[in-house]
């Protein structure tokens, strides 16, 4: 179910989507896990915090204070401090010392003050009980031992304490307990994540592979939904190499069946009279056989070759150097001699370059090829001078058999196939093909292929 937003809302969710959250299965998995994991562990520490710790924090500070004003009551209302001091450190765990106003002055402690996650509660419970006293909290270097002054009209009294009389050190092991488990249960899910990921990273890596023609092992595993994806995966694969290899053995039929009369026409024309009628009779079969040619490499598409790695570079340059021979017209060609080989199927490849270049060569007196590369892609492109394509026909004409002035002449084009083949090829292989207005006045075709 999708909520709708004001579409101004939506454009700042669409942004935020795409700008900040990960773009991959794994750390957008991880993220769903890792922020209600934090949010869990926040709000029960603050619970904790807010809840047992305050509530005990405050009730150890507010016995401590009213023990101390007990001790000091005691003093006022006997002469025996000896007496008094063993009472409150036996009963309470406290350490009196009594300085006159006359001597309290002396008084001069050297240490902490700056801990009110430790005596925050204290002070608190020290200003209520003594309202008329000053009274000031010292911890040691160590943070285990607190020393308490409160500043009497009769005098002033020290208290030592351990500082575990109002501090519960637990709340580090509790903070600490949570904080680890939710460590371990991260790592787990880490585990558990990249086994599940990598499976589904193998079956797009497989089908990708699959796509340009190259027959990468799967083995389908991971959980229920993953193996199922994976065996239909599979299973469609082995059907299409199935209807692959059946096609090419019926066409490999046909092919043969057609030449054999094909050959035998052209056997009996040699032996004729050589006249004008016999002549464009000759012609009429070799056109048959290139038509033919021309068909069964459009429906077979090179499917039986294995890929391998090609030198787009070396390719290049000898067709335009086939084409170069026979051809008047002037041709620029540029590289960068440092791009990188396609995996790929060669012939495959060939045929769709020597198809896009042969057009540009037929309709064209001024060519200009060039090629390029990055990290992850490399880009062909062809441009001439010629008569172009409209636009309202540029996705027409990647149709079998579609020639864009309407004709089957072969004065004036092929069949209609070499753009068609072309784009078959290409997008077999991971790859697009477009086209667009050249500089020089013609047509540009733009062959990208991923490296």
């Amino acid at each position: 179910m999708h909520i709708k937003f004001p579409q101004k809302i939506e454009k700042s969710l669409a942004y935020f989507r795409r700008k900040f959250l990960p773009k991959s299965l794994f750390f957008r998995t991880m993220l769903l896990i890792f922020i209600p994991l934090i949010v869990v562990q926040v709000v029960s520490i603050y619970a904790f915090f807010d809840g047992s710790w305050k509530k005990v924090g405050r009730r150890l500070s507010e016995n401590l204070a009213q023990n101390m004003a007990f001790v000091i009551q005691m003093d006022n209302e006997t002469t025996n401090f000896e007496h008094v001091k063993e009472m409150a450190s036996s009963l309470y765990g406290l350490k009196v010392s009594y300085y006159d106003n006359e001597t309290k002055h002396t008084i001069w402690k050297e240490s902490k003050k700056d801990s009110p996650f430790v005596t925050g509660f204290l002070v608190e419970a020290l200003h209520k009980q003594f309202p008329m006293a000053n009274s000031e909290v010292f911890i040691n270097q160590h943070h285990s031992n607190l020393s308490i002054l409160v500043d009497t009209n009769n005098g002033l009294y020290e208290f030592n304490t351990p500082v575990k009389n109002i501090f519960s050190s637990s709340v580090f092991g509790f903070v600490l307990w949570m904080i680890g488990t939710s460590l371990l249960l991260f790592v787990v899910a880490v585990l558990f994540l990249r086994v599940q990921v990598r499976s589904i990273t193998q079956l797009a890596q497989a089908a990708e592979d699959f796509g340009k023609g190259i027959n990468t092992k799967f083995k389908p595993y991971g959980s229920i939904e993953v193996r199922r994806a994976g065996l239909a995966f599979t299973k469609m694969k082995e059907r299409i190499l199935r209807q692959i290899s059946e096609k090419t053995q019926m066409l490999a039929g046909v092919s043969h069946d057609l030449r054999t009369p094909l050959t035998r026409m052209k056997l009996q024309m040699a032996m004729m009279p050589d006249n004008k009628e016999n002549r464009e009779f000759v012609q009429d079969i070799d056109e048959m056989e290139k038509m033919l040619d021309g068909y069964l490499a459009y429906v077979s598409g090179e499917g039986g070759e294995k890929p391998t790695f090609v030198d787009m570079n070396e390719m290049v340059s000898s067709i335009i150097n086939k084409y170069r021979k026979n051809s008047k017209a002037m041709i620029r060609y540029s590289t960068n001699y440092d791009v990188s080989a396609v995996q790929g199927r060669e012939q495959a490849l060939r045929r769709a370059v020597t198809n896009v270049i042969e057009n540009a060569f037929h309709y064209g007196e001024t060519i200009a090829v060039k090629l390029e590369s990055d990290e992850k892609r490399l880009e062909l492109t062809v441009d001439d001078d010629g008569p172009g394509i409209p636009e309202d026909k540029r996705e027409e004409v990647f149709k079998a058999f579609y020639r864009v002035e309407g004709s089957r002449n072969k004065k004036t084009g092929g069949v209609g196939l070499g753009l068609a083949i072309a784009k078959d090829v290409i997008v077999s292989h991971g790859g697009s093909i477009q086209l667009s207005d050249s500089d020089l006045g013609g047509l540009r075709v733009l062959i990208s292929l991923p490296l």
